[in-house]
């Protein structure tokens, strides 16, 4: 398969994998085990994306398909992130991730994936330069967020939910700082806009918070905005050694 002249790479199956994260106390051993799991799960994830670059997350539903006005926006951002210089890092699967990344493919751009095991068998989508697959859904937050510097939301199910909630909440208790986060698809997030003034009005948060958001359609109001924040970024060079065996 080829797009733009650029030869696509045939998918590769990600097995089936029975998750066992939340299943009560076991015995010391396992949960000892489980703990080390976590731990080299961690390590590959930061081996793996320390020399990628300054990333952009895009969050969003794996069911829509191509050709509908969602993938195609953020397909459009995935273009526009690597305009801007910035590697565009998705959850690695189909769907609005697929087009993010595809997206950065197609104008040249740097394409990350970090995709996970699920109880059924699943392919990455073929636009990503650099794919990680992880066991564990917390872990893969944590790396989705901690190599951002902007997040952009698009319209998606319970797992984009709690994406957007969780970075929401970060920015919030400011565990990260002046990150932008852009809500793209208005029609889709109206009910969640007026479940924020709900909220404001409740006193469960406060007016302010909700100008962490910009809530647009428009791909290049959504850019500009993030550059606004991105370009007093510096990234200092990270030095690779070779007796750790590192690479990018």
């Amino acid at each position: 398969m080829q797009t733009n002249g650029k030869s696509i790479p045939d998918k590769k199956m990600i097995p089936s994998q029975k998750l066992v994260e939340l299943d009560g106390p076991r015995p010391r051993m396992k949960e000892f085990k489980f703990a080390v799991q976590i731990f080299f799960e961690f390590i590959k994830g930061f081996r793996a994306l320390n020399f990628v670059g300054p990333c952009i997350t895009v969050f969003g539903s794996a069911r829509f398909k191509e050709g509908h006005p969602y993938y195609e926006q953020a397909r459009k951002m995935g273009q526009k992130i690597a305009t801007l210089g910035f590697v565009t890092m998705t959850g690695g699967g189909p769907g609005i991730m697929e087009a993010a990344n595809r997206g950065a493919y197609e104008m040249g751009g740097k394409s990350i994936g970090c995709n996970i095991k699920l109880p059924f068998e699943q392919s990455p989508n073929p636009y990503v330069d650099k794919s990680i697959t992880f066991s564990f859904f917390f872990i893969r937050k944590v790396l989705l967020v901690k190599y951002s510097y902007a997040f952009v939301i698009m319209p998606g199910g319970f797992g984009t939910q709690d994406e957007f909630f969780e970075t929401l909440t970060l920015v919030q208790t400011k565990i990260i700082k002046n990150f932008p986060i852009v809500v793209m698809g208005k029609d889709y997030h109206e009910p969640f806009m007026h479940w924020i003034e709900h909220m404001i009005a409740a006193g469960t948060i406060s007016p302010e918070d909700k100008d962490f958001i910009l809530l647009t359609d428009d791909a290049d109001e959504a850019i500009e905005h993030i550059r606004k924040y991105v370009s007093n970024y510096v990234v200092t060079p990270r030095k690779k050694f070779w007796w750790l065996f590192e690479k990018d």
